[in-house]
């Protein structure tokens, strides 16, 4: 029986555009279920020991690693700007996809807000941006952004980080099939058949 993929992803997170473009799509031409898990890698990090994104605290490995995106987004035929600012804050942004992870618009909201941040150099941690992208997928921002910002809302994304370091996730994206971890864009096509193998 094939299992379900978790596709664990933050918002500020490059290499997980790269995957958020395509893994719907990979999902439903391999016949694998997708459930997608927004978290904040802030506190991942922190429990790891680091203070900041390691493409900051590590200068070298950013250099690469803006090269390798750009690269990787010109074979994939995504478009892609150079944030003016990195990593951005995406808090409402990623309260929004957790609590509506079931939605089925999550997806195109997922996908225009990394559009947004790594296409158009748009500030996504700016509420008006968030709610004008609600807008531009077709919805009413003001209820998707009520439920995100109650009490239950801010629960469910809270939990899902907290989940995520108990599952041993220590970076975005990351897969997750019956228990197993996968680790980063190129590990997608490698989950996905673990899924229909399990």
């Amino acid at each position: 029986m094939v299992k379900p993929l978790e596709f664990w992803f933050e918002f500020a997170s490059t290499y997980s555009y790269l995957s958020a473009a395509r893994i719907e799509d990979a999902c439903a031409k391999a016949g694998v279920p997708l459930v997608w898990r927004s978290f904040l890698l802030g506190p991942v990090f922190s429990a790891q020991g680091m203070t900041d994104s390691p493409f900051n605290m590590f200068p070298v490995k950013g250099a690469y690693m803006w090269t390798d995106i750009a690269r990787c987004c010109s074979d994939l035929g995504l478009p892609f700007a150079k944030p003016s600012s990195f990593p951005r804050g995406s808090l409402l942004a990623a309260r929004i996809a957790a609590a509506h992870s079931d939605a089925p618009w999550v997806g195109a909201f997922v996908r225009a807000v990394y559009h947004a941040n790594f296409a158009e150099d748009r500030d996504i941690s700016d509420d008006d941006v968030i709610a004008t992208l609600l807008n531009e997928i077709g919805l009413d921002a003001a209820p998707v952004l009520a439920a995100a910002t109650a009490p239950e809302g801010k629960a469910l994304l809270r939990r899902a980080t907290e989940e995520a370091l108990e599952r041993g996730v220590f970076g975005a994206p990351s897969f997750v099939v019956n228990g197993a971890l996968f680790w980063g864009n190129d590990r997608l096509e490698q989950a996905l058949a673990h899924a229909r193998a399990s």
